[in-house]
């Protein structure tokens, strides 16, 4: 299923600024998140998620609400619907991702709507289409030198 062409053309767009170290802040909208490592993996803070946890985070996010909006298009109320997306490292990189949904709703009717949501989801849809990655270098950033630590 496609979106609709007005949608098609939407541009979404997310900001990270370095902050020093393995951290950034990223801007998506009004919103605001600190992305670390944690310290013993890279020397980072661990003051926030890694940013393999955020991709993961869009996955399952991405796929509850697209399994809601199927779910309520029939009048049906998931309130227990929880999904976990795992991901498993091969290299520098997922080699596959699984994406869990859970529910008290009958196993039955909550595989029909998994199959059914499946189209909603912008996340899986995108990392099954494997989209072009356009690299860019820009000017100089607007935000200014990482704070001195101490």
């Amino acid at each position: 299923m496609r979106p609709p062409p007005a949608l098609a053309f939407i541009g979404v767009e997310a900001t990270a600024r370095w902050e020093g170290a393995y951290r950034c802040r990223v801007s998506v909208r009004q919103f605001e998140l600190r992305v670390d490592e944690p310290p013993a993996h890279s020397g980072g803070t661990d003051s926030g998620p890694q940013p393999t946890e955020l991709l993961l985070a869009s996955v399952a996010s991405c796929f509850a609400l697209a399994v809601a909006h199927v779910a309520g298009k029939r009048r049906i109320v998931l309130p227990d619907l929880a999904v976990t997306a795992t991901g498993e490292y091969d290299g520098l990189r997922f080699g596959a991702i699984r994406i869990e949904v859970r529910s008290s709703h009958p196993p039955t009717e909550l595989a029909f709507l998994v199959e059914r949501a499946k189209p909603f989801c912008y996340v899986s849809n995108t990392l099954l289409g494997q989209p072009v990655l356009e690299y860019v270098v820009a000017g100089p950033s607007s935000h200014g030198p990482p704070p001195s630590p101490g």
